[in-house]
């Protein structure tokens, strides 16, 4: 497979600071940090807040997607990436794709010919008006998100009418949009304010051939690859029969192996979620382009910030003309934090810039190595404790860090959380953790190091006594915590501490059991699909073949 350079992330998002928020989570999770790091007040909140009862939030939400920022002179209130600034006109418009095409329109802002049909219109009236519009046709839900329901490259009307029953029947989106297939580069185009602060191609699932695996196997080396990105890692390819039949139609099968650089698309779709790539394009994207964004955003009442998603069309009679094809006022980041290939983009940064200007510049964040863990945090919010948490400030200045490897009697429970005592005492963060049986690993953290370099002889000076024998010394670079932690698992001494341990135990199993089943109906549509059958007399070859070569 063609070795592609790796994304360049940015310093102070790295996937050990993220690794606890995911998806739409991890959207939240970097703005809320970035404000937090230059000193303004966040709090976390469950959707029963009153804070949220005016603001337009989307479907179930559980903890980690509404927080808010304060500092002295005001508060702003935040839904995953978008801010109270975005009006919730904004977000209906946004949100309903007719709308969006209409208010494109009337702004003089490129879009593609088409129109939207309510729950009960016929399909035989929809499948008039498409004849006016000619072949090739899109056909998508007008409220639906992450690219659900988006039927691209319908080709004639048996196709429309299989795409009609598959949208407003089995998926039960009733109210669609008929517009016209624009084919072409898709960006997602992030605006804040006057200016496009990120920009990346989204390019559908694909492999590259090698010449020597065949595609199942291309697709196991890919998501390889992804899993080293904090927010592909969590959007993999998975197996289904809408991959079988595109690979199919394209005349491969899984066990095909594509030559030498062939690309080898999996699917039309291109959002990230379903195993797309997002490439950065932001220093050269054309300025026209970049234009038709910001218009767009314009167009609409109260919209200072969001995603604009644009197609550039690459038909001869059309080649190079840009469309927008939807607008997001909630938009996802994660392709621009974590690209596939290019250079990561600091929308948390321009967003807090835009919401708290006066606090550009001073606090350098990109160097900041210093977060809070989002799991241990939103506890009480998950368990219905607490409608509100609010995050300890973070310590503002150059951070000084040592890590001791203390050797010894030094296991004993009690001696931990004395430490944590002394560390809190004097405002130092960090955590302390077993390591072997006679050896606990010490990391300590504050802007104060006079504090730091003392805390040796306060490991030594346990008044019950813990026979240290050895202590090693070293500079510390990671990541740290705000706060301190007692790293084992739980203390067998303590019921809260055995609770909490089983609690999060569950929640473990919970997500295993959903990642099993998921996997077990992927599993049953691909053995039921045609592709699966077709290729079976192929797959049982390739076995014999195999066989005979070890």
């Amino acid at each position: 497979m063609k070795e592609r350079p790796l994304g360049i992330s940015l310093p102070h998002l790295t996937n050990e600071i993220t690794k606890n928020a995911r998806k739409t989570r991890l959207d939240a999770f970097a703005v809320a940090l970035e404000g937090w790091r230059r000193g303004l007040k966040l709090k976390w909140y469950t959707k029963d807040s009153e804070h949220f009862q005016d603001m337009i939030i989307f479907g179930v939400n559980p903890p980690g997607r509404l927080f808010s920022l304060s500092s002295d002179e005001k508060t702003h209130y935040f839904f995953r990436t978008r801010g109270d600034l975005v009006s919730n006109e904004a977000v209906d418009i946004g949100s309903e794709k007719d709308d969006t095409k209409i208010y494109m329109e009337k702004a003089g802002v490129p879009i593609p010919l088409g129109k939207g049909f309510e729950p009960e219109t016929p399909n035989k009236e929809i499948i008039e008006y498409s004849k006016t519009l000619g072949y090739p046709l899109v056909l998508k839900p007008t409220n639906a998100s992450l690219g659900n329901g988006v039927v691209t490259n319908i080709k004639n009307e048996e196709q429309l009418i299989k795409a009609l029953h598959y949208v407003r029947t089995e998926l039960d989106y009733k109210e669609v949009i008929v517009e016209q297939y624009v084919s072409g580069k898709e960006y997602r185009v992030y605006v804040v304010g006057d200016e496009v602060v990120a920009a990346y191609n989204r390019v559908p699932a694909n492999i590259i051939g090698d010449g020597e695996h065949n595609i199942e196997e291309l697709i196991d080396m890919k998501n390889n690859v992804r899993k080293q990105n904090a927010r592909l890692n969590s959007c993999l390819i998975h197996m289904d029969v809408e991959i079988l039949e595109f690979i199919e139609e394209a005349g491969y099968s899984l066990q095909s192996v594509p030559e030498k650089g062939k690309v080898i698309y999996l699917r039309e779709k291109t959002n990230v979620s379903s195993g797309g790539d997002p490439v950065d394009v932001t220093d050269s994207l054309p300025k026209e382009y970049k234009k038709i964004a910001i218009d767009a955003l314009k167009a609409v009442p109260d919209f200072p910030h969001g995603g604009v998603d644009i197609i550039v069309n690459d038909r001869g009679d059309l080649k190079g003309a840009a469309v927008v094809i939807e607008l997001n006022p909630t938009a996802q980041i994660g392709g621009a934090l974590y690209p596939i290939e290019g250079k990561a983009r600091d929308i948390p940064k321009a967003i807090i810039d835009y919401y708290f200007p006066e606090t550009k510049g001073k606090v350098d964040t990109r160097k900041s190595k210093v977060y809070f863990d989002l799991i241990t945090l939103l506890e009480p919010l998950e368990n219905r404790a607490a409608l509100e948490v609010e995050v300890a400030p973070a310590p503002i200045g150059e951070l000084y860090a040592k890590q001791y490897i203390v050797k010894g009697n030094v296991q004993r429970y009690n001696f931990h959380k004395w430490l944590k005592q002394q560390a809190i005492l004097q405002n130092i963060h960090g955590y302390v953790k077993s390591i072997v049986f006679d050896e606990i690993e010490i990391v300590v953290a504050s802007t104060d190091k006079k504090s730091i370099e003392g805390f040796k002889d306060i490991i030594q000076g346990y008044p019950q006594g813990s026979n240290i024998s050895k202590i090693k010394e070293e500079v510390y670079e990671d990541p740290i915590t705000v706060g301190f932690e007692i790293s084992e698992q739980y203390n067998t001494n303590n019921v809260r501490s055995v609770q909490h341990a089983l609690r999060k135990m569950d929640r473990d199993l919970q997500r295993m059991r959903k990642l099993k089943d998921r996997a077990d109906k992927d599993m049953k549509h691909i053995l039921r699909s045609s592709s699966w059958k077709y290729t079976e007399p192929v797959r049982k070859l390739g076995g014999i073949i195999k066989a005979k070569n070890k």
